[in-house]
């Protein structure tokens, strides 16, 4: 995958790059079965009351359904598209099995169309088959990496993202994340070899506010130019530290380094925190 940049023709296009769609192949018709189109939230609740802000607007997308199960066991699929997703930073692939039944995939680096993929307990360690860690051998890169047996996909599902096998510890292996954090997850869990595709996604320089606005991302203004009525960031003259003991959110409470994890859940699978 590459970065594509064009002649400066204004201040936006100057520092703006976009990924390279041009490897991307799509002559299959998609099963309408397979795209969903839903209303926006605009980072509203089922109350209608906004719990994200600085969301709305963007432009109109389907949804493609993507299968991160993969549960059709030793049935092989055929891929007949490497295809863009406006919902997903990864490419996917739209793949037929044997039986007829057509899904869409996360494509890994490196599937090509025509290349055929297989799920089972023991398959092939080539991109795009699955199995369960505990029959992949150790170093190997994997992705769409579930945490509990038959739950799905869960982890390293981004573009450009993998997790790396270290070791087996009886019914645990023990993965390194993208994170760095090395994590047990049951040897009997489902896993995808190689790493997800669209590589050079993170290099993508968005380059001007309208951009932006397209993917559905509203202004924000930072606290420290409000009012101190508006912020507890905001008063003084002329620009100035926050002068607080941390930085808040507009409600005074901590805006950075809040702990989401339930330790109770989350500790007994941790091995090594990640820096």
């Amino acid at each position: 995958m590459a970065i594509k940049i064009y002649k400066p023709t204004s201040a936006g296009r100057r520092i703006h790059s976009v990924t390279d769609y041009s490897v991307l192949n799509k002559r299959v018709k998609t099963p309408s079965s397979l795209i969903v189109s839903t209303a926006k939230a605009a980072g509203r609740n089922n109350q209608g009351k906004i719990t994200i802000r600085h969301q709305g607007g963007g432009h109109k997308q389907k949804i493609r359904m993507v299968d991160f199960a993969r549960e059709k066991m030793n049935i092989p699929a055929k891929v007949q598209t490497l295809e863009y997703s406006p919902t997903h930073s990864a490419f996917l692939s739209l793949v037929a099995y044997s039986d007829g039944e057509k899904r869409f995939i996360l494509a890994p680096d490196g599937l090509k169309v025509g290349d055929t993929i297989i799920t089972g307990e023991r398959t092939d360690i080539k991109p795009g088959n699955r199995m369960m860690i505990k029959n992949i051998p150790l170093g190997s890169n994997i992705h769409s990496i579930e945490l509990l047996s038959g739950h799905g996909g869960k982890i390293a599902r981004a573009a450009g993202t993998y997790a790396i096998v270290q070791a087996t510890e009886g019914e645990y292996a023990l993965l390194k994340m993208p994170s760095g954090e090395i994590r047990r997850v049951p040897g009997n869990a489902y896993a995808t070899i190689g790493q997800v595709s669209n590589l050079d996604w993170m290099y993508v320089r968005i380059g001007k506010a309208g951009r932006v606005r397209h993917m559905g991302r509203r202004p924000q203004v930072r606290g420290k130019a409000m009012n101190p009525v508006d912020h507890p960031h905001g008063g003084g003259e002329g620009h100035n530290p926050i002068g607080l003991k941390y930085p808040k959110t507009p409600w005074g409470k901590h805006a950075l380094g809040v702990k989401t994890r339930n330790p109770k859940k989350n500790n007994k699978f941790i091995a090594k925190r990640r820096k």
